[in-house]
């Protein structure tokens, strides 16, 4: 069945076909690694991970490689008016080097990915160890005539990429538009303001440095996705890749809608400039998360990490359920009722799979072929046409519940949703395999039920094993002891 993703740089549904059909290539924007990634940053990442499950589901094999930013993520506050570096002004106020700054954090970063189960990307390259690369892309741009050496700083000129803008609509004829997005960059050295930093001279005393054909520097934000992105997805700092084929576009790029100016922008015109050639083919962007119906902001005290909801009780998995509910390019409003909610769903569908036997094979004579296999494909063919119909994961949610309720065979069920599950990310087959925790007082109900049969106090066994049922749970009386089993 064919994909439709919604192209940004299109403004419509496309369906989606990689440039090689053996192998899809994608990039996602990863964090800026100064403090802790919070949720909101984690619908992003989940967004991009039911992109990959998707294209897995549907057979395709994706390469994944999301950057790890840890130098020249330039930024302005309320209290830095001037453009900083977070990462060294993170070091600066703890004491630390920028570089065990980053590296703790990019360790908490790729271990919250682990709770929330996002699939490993194949390559997690850091900004740092690709110096050498982004000096090559700037050298190139510089000797064709799309940057400049203002004397202070290496900028793009923007005006000589006559495409400038198509992503987001800060075109160049609505400069007053692109003006106040960039917010007018304090550089005094531009051509233009609407140009933007490659390389950035700095003093010999700046923590983080490199050297280069002009002198002493750090790069820029956006030149090091593009540096990244096509080291490990075209071929272009190679004569070929491992395939003997030249390839310089890649397939799917994904990241925040507030990615897409300037950073997407950028990037874009300065890969297109370097290669001569198309350099995305799909913009995959998902929307804000607000919480309690408010921006996150730091100073409202309303900016959540992956370890504040644990904190609370709350499975990450329950989070990851809750993104699925909200359509993937709309704003999501992040509350503790809602997180609830859907750890209270997450908990249901978690009692199915664990109920019962495991699914039945279908090497298995008794396995009710007809019945089972139509009511699979009713529901499995209206999953797949909800995931591939832009990640619609609010309606294969729907899909999973219809099954839920539905009067199919508990075991058909369970092979259905194990199969969703490839998208959904829930770990419905590592839950139903875990031993089933039985809580202490239905431990002691059943002891007494058994002290109760072997003083041959059937009554009282009786009443015990509808207080156990009431509770959720009922027994088994086997030859080796009673077995418990939730109802």
């Amino acid at each position: 069945m064919d994909i439709y993703i919604y192209n940004t740089l299109t403004r419509q549904k496309e369906k989606f076909v990689p440039v090689d059909p053996n192998l899809v290539r994608m990039y996602t924007c990863g964090p800026t690694v100064y403090r802790d990634v919070h949720i909101g940053n984690y619908r992003t990442y989940l967004m991009a991970d039911f992109a990959r499950r998707v294209l897995e589901y549907n057979g395709y094999r994706v390469k994944k490689i999301q950057n790890i930013t840890d130098v020249g993520h330039m930024r302005r506050n309320e209290t830095n008016p001037e453009a900083f570096d977070p990462v060294i002004m993170a070091a600066l106020e703890s004491g630390r080097k920028p570089l065990e700054i980053t590296q703790s954090y990019t360790e908490q970063f790729l271990a919250d990915n682990e709770r929330l189960n996002i699939q490993p990307a194949d390559v997690y390259p850091k900004a740092s160890d690709h110096i050498e690369e982004i000096i090559e892309v700037v050298k190139e741009l510089l000797n064709k005539g799309f940057a400049y050496d203002s004397g202070e700083n290496i900028y793009f000129d923007v005006k000589k990429f006559k495409d400038y803008g198509e992503l987001s609509g800060n075109t160049l004829t609505k400069m007053e538009k692109l003006l106040e997005a960039v917010r007018v960059a304090s550089e005094t050295d531009k051509t233009d303001s609407a140009d933007f930093v490659l390389w950035k001279r700095v003093d010999p005393q700046y923590l983080m440095k490199w050297d280069s054909p002009w002198g002493l520097g750090t790069p820029g934000w956006h030149i090091e996705c593009t540096a990244m992105s096509l080291k490990y997805l075209t071929s272009v700092f190679s004569d070929r890749l491992p395939d003997n084929r030249i390839h310089l576009t890649i397939d799917l790029h994904t990241g925040g809608e507030d990615n897409i100016f300037p950073h997407h922008e950028d990037e874009i015109a300065q890969s297109e400039s370097f290669t001569g050639q198309k350099f995305v083919n799909i913009w995959l962007h998902g929307g804000h998360l607000t919480v309690e119906g408010e921006k996150m902001a730091r100073r409202r005290g309303n900016v959540f990490l992956v370890q504040d909801l644990v904190d609370r009780g709350f499975d990450p998995l329950s989070f990851r359920y809750l993104t699925m509910t909200s359509y993937y390019r709309s704003k999501m409003n992040f509350t503790w009722d809602s997180l609830a909610a859907s750890q209270k769903a997450l908990d249901k569908i978690y009692q199915l799979v664990k109920s019962g036997p495991a699914p039945i094979q279908h090497s298995d004579p008794s396995y009710a072929k007809e019945q089972v296999l139509i009511g699979c494909a009713e529901y499995e063919q209206r999953f797949l046409e909800a995931v591939n119909d832009d990640l619609n994961m609010p309606k294969a949610l729907a899909v999973v519940w219809d099954l839920v309720k539905s009067d199919y065979p508990l075991s058909a069920k369970k092979a259905s949703l194990f199969k969703f599950d490839k998208v959904l990310g829930l770990r419905l087959k590592e839950t139903s395999e875990k031993p089933e925790e039985v809580p202490s007082g239905v431990l002691q109900l059943v002891e007494e039920r058994e002290n109760s049969r072997n003083n041959k106090e059937f009554a009282r066994a009786d009443e015990l094993r509808g207080k156990i049922e009431d509770l959720g749970f009922t027994v088994e009386d086997t030859p080796k002891g009673p077995k418990i089993v939730r109802m």
